[in-house]
């Protein structure tokens, strides 16, 4: 077993060799451009690309037609909200979406709300991090153009239940968006099953490369339509213009298939490794809670908060294992996750969270080893924690009065 250890795969995923190899042949030898086409070197790229969009199509369920490349679900996300919220701006600019989105789904609707564009509404999510259909129902106004609600929660695993919402938005005759970006090649997804007609997601997430994502963009019942926010030549029919990075993208490709032929198999060993971790941790350790929903939930995700226990520190703690505490796009704060917080989870509590995030290359060994280094470090803190001493002789911390420095 060589340390360190990855469990941080959420954050990113190490690219499988197989994707890598299927890229190799796109940088050098076969280099041309896919919009140049009177040449054997463009129709070469442009090839590649349309078996790519093939593959990705395929994963989700949808026709190729419908696949928009752009750099990222960051891109993505933006892509979607501001480009509906333009296109449709004479039918109303209210826009439905829930308070643990990741930040690209929220920072883009500030940003449209501080520009006057668009008016807002947050859902809350239950305990368990979920949003509830009915309250997405009881949101909807004369003015709601757009729903957006994440399929699997970045922090905390929850799976939403999409294809409800996706129904109540089918109804109402409003387009829904989907950020899918952890869901897409780790559970199975239908983008007409689940009657998505938006969806944002990414290749790093699925071990491939860094840099390139997509938005789907249904084309049928109904026609959806955006207004670009890159203009250039036109590319990707006319919605995000710029040269389409080939090498990337058959990368993405690959990466898809890989995950439409292990998913299964996958999930099934990713599952119950990430079950004995949880199980053995939680044994051992007094006051560990469960972050998330219990049963629907990513395979690979596990948010635990250790009481009398300070993130940061614990994650200091384990050097050899990459963790998170929080996530990793907002973890240069000191604020405590905003995602644990919309669940009720108390600031302290919230502050002693650690997100593990399992993958396809993490093996049993390591799992072995980052129980055993979690138990040893916690019980290293705890004992140095004066609070933890005053809570195990029955000090009701709440009701202590600290005296002010």
């Amino acid at each position: 077993m060589k340390l360190p250890i990855f469990l941080d795969n959420h954050s990113t995923t190490p690219m499988d060799p197989r994707v890598l190899e299927a890229m190799l042949p796109y940088f050098v030898e076969k280099f041309g451009n896919a919009a140049s086409r009177n040449h054997a070197f463009g129709w070469a790229a442009e090839e590649a690309v349309e078996e790519a969009r093939k593959r990705i199509a395929k994963l989700i369920k949808a026709d190729t037609k419908e696949i928009v490349f752009t750099s990222g679900a960051t891109e993505s996300d933006n892509l979607a909200l501001k480009g509906v919220l333009e296109m449709y701006k004479e039918k109303g600019s209210h826009i439905i979406t829930s308070s643990t989105e990741h930040r690209a789904v929220l920072d883009t609707a500030k940003s449209l709300e501080a520009k006057g564009l668009a008016t807002v509404t947050y859902l809350p999510v239950d305990k368990y991090g979920m949003v509830n259909p009915q309250d997405v129902q009881n949101a909807i106004t004369d003015k709601t153009i757009l729903i957006s609600v994440m399929l699997a929660n970045n922090e905390i695993g929850t799976i939403n239940p999409v294809a409800e919402i996706g129904k109540i938005a089918k109804a109402k005759g409003i387009l829904f968006h989907c950020d899918a970006t952890q869901g897409v090649g780790k559970i199975p997804v239908d983008v007409q099953a689940m009657g998505i007609d938006l969806m944002s997601f990414s290749a790093h997430k699925m071990y491939g490369p860094k840099g390139i994502g997509a938005l789907y963009v249904r084309k049928r019942n109904p026609r959806v339509r955006i207004a670009p926010q890159m203009d250039g030549g036109g590319h990707e029919r006319g919605m995000r213009s710029g040269t389409l990075p080939v090498p990337l993208i058959v990368g993405f490709g690959k990466a898809c298939e890989l995950c439409e032929q292990e998913m299964t198999a996958e999930t099934a060993r990713l599952t119950k490794m990430r079950d004995r971790l949880q199980t053995e941790i939680m044994a051992a350790l007094e006051e560990s809670y469960l972050n998330g929903h219990p049963m629907n939930r990513l395979p690979g995700n596990l948010n635990i908060s250790f009481a009398y226990v300070e993130g940061e520190s614990l994650l200091m703690g384990m050097k050899d294992i990459a963790l998170s505490s929080g996530s990793a796009c907002t973890s240069a704060t000191l604020e405590p996750s905003y995602v644990l917080r919309a669940l009720g989870v108390g600031t302290e509590l919230a502050h002693s969270s650690i997100r593990f995030g399992l993958g396809r290359f993490n093996t049993d060994d390591e799992i072995d080893y980052t129980i055993k280094k979690v138990i040893e470090i916690v019980t290293k803190l705890r004992e140095m924690s004066p609070l933890y001493e005053m809570a195990k002789e029955g000090v009701d911390l709440k009701s202590v009065q600290w005296a002010a420095h």
